[in-house]
């Protein structure tokens, strides 16, 4: 026990360092990828190699240049497996941010009980009666929802 804690070691679980013992090397590079891939750095690369391969393979450059002629299906076929493996690394950090949102509630989960049982015992300790403190936060939740959904009655 370290010296004027009262005797309590709560140690909260770091969602951070939680994340991390999840996150592998292929998780990284699936993250990265799909990283570059959202900006429009990305774009603007693509724009400029599609642009120059329809310029070479049109014979803008000599028809010696030409390796692909129209219909372009050696580019056709490179698109397309650049798109399934796209869609496959952003399907992983979709997974993977799936995997943090639910590491996040779970975390977020232990904090409110956490919270509900110290509230509990602080509230018993200072002669709180609870069935009064439940009917307020019951009171305040349903005005809540109320404005959540508009229905707010408007008082004179």
């Amino acid at each position: 026990m370290a010296p004027g804690n009262n005797g309590f070691d709560v140690r909260l679980p770091n969602e951070q360092a939680v994340l991390a013992r999840m996150r592998g090397t292929q998780d990284r590079i699936a993250d990265a990828i799909t990283t570059f891939a959202g900006t429009m750095q990305f774009v603007y690369i693509h724009a400029a190699w599609f642009t120059v391969w329809i310029a070479f393979n049109e014979g803008l450059f000599g028809r010696s240049a030409v390796w692909d002629p129209y219909p372009f299906g050696l580019l056709t076929m490179i698109v397309s497996l650049e798109a399934i493996f796209l869609s496959t690394f952003v399907m992983v950090s979709q997974n993977r941010q799936a995997m943090r949102e639910k590491v996040r509630a779970d975390l977020d989960f232990e904090t409110n009980i956490r919270s509900e049982v110290w509230s509990a015992h602080i509230g018993h300790a200072l002669g709180v009666d609870p069935a009064q403190v439940e009917q307020e936060v019951q009171t305040l939740l349903a005005q809540n929802q109320a404005k959540m959904s508009g229905t707010e009655q408007s008082s004179p």
